[in-house]
């Protein structure tokens, strides 16, 4: 694996990686380097939406030109809550970014906004608070937290300073899959429809009775899933063993 400071071209390919929207550890395999390293390269540097190759490169050289001799103490980065490693949350924050887009968040800043409240102790932030946090412009966090909250995974709250926060806890978890119950209660009300229009005993028809029966299924255990596990949502205790805390299955009720 190279070692050394990123080149330029280092740099152009660390941009041209964060354009497609590629997880920090896919460029470090691409340039032979530690995830780390990627990491701490562009969240230095105006971090994911923010960086540039030409301004990187300028600032790491006059870094090194007016660089003193530095403790290893004035050399670590801030401290964060808990002891935590900022670099290695840094990385399993873009890593569950990823895992959001794939999970439904198609959009990368609402999935970075999601990520952001729920790995924050509090589990609410201002939008100067995310702004700062994810070094974006305030318009990005609005656009993100409009969407959010049509799908139920965030709610606003006044603060004691009457200062406007985006919430996200155990109980909108909850919301949102009674919100994906009443969307696929809808898809099963309209394929029933078309089995009319069409004609009962058509193929068409008979595909779509067999897609609303489906989801009828689907829409029903994910409610009665959703009841069941609720309160798991409000359990404090942390990871339960291998199959405790389970809801029983149907035939063991």
């Amino acid at each position: 694996m190279p070692g050394g400071r990123l080149t330029q071209k280092d740099r152009q390919q660390i941009a041209l990686g964060l354009t497609d929207d590629l997880p920090y550890a896919e460029i470090a395999r691409r340039l032979e380097r530690p995830t780390s390293t990627i990491t701490r390269e562009v969240m230095r540097n105006g971090g994911p939406t923010g960086y540039r190759a030409d301004l990187a490169h300028r600032a790491t050289e006059r870094r090194v030109q007016r660089r003193k001799p530095a403790s290893p103490r004035e050399a670590e980065p801030a401290a964060l809550p808990h002891g935590r490693d900022p670099v290695a949350l840094a990385a399993y924050e873009e890593q569950f970014t990823a895992v959001m887009m794939q999970s439904g968040l198609s959009n990368k800043m609402m999935a970075r906004v999601m990520v952001c409240l729920l790995t924050t102790d509090s589990g609410s932030m201002t939008a100067a608070e995310l702004v700062q946090r994810l070094q974006v412009s305030p318009a990005s966090v609005s656009k993100a937290i409009a969407f959010l909250e049509g799908q139920a995974l965030v709610r606003r709250e006044r603060d004691e300073r009457r200062r406007e926060r985006y919430v996200i806890d155990e109980n909108l978890w909850y919301q949102s899959m009674i919100a994906s119950v009443s969307a696929l209660t809808q898809q099963v009300e309209v394929s029933r429809q078309g089995v009319g229009v069409l004609g009962p005993g058509t193929p068409a028809a008979i595909r779509l009775e067999s897609v609303a029966r489906f989801l009828d299924f689907v829409s029903e255990s994910l409610a009665r899933a959703a009841e069941q596990a609720r309160d798991i949502l409000y359990s404090n205790t942390g990871p339960a063993p291998d199959g405790a805390g389970q809801p029983p299955l149907d035939d063991e009720q």
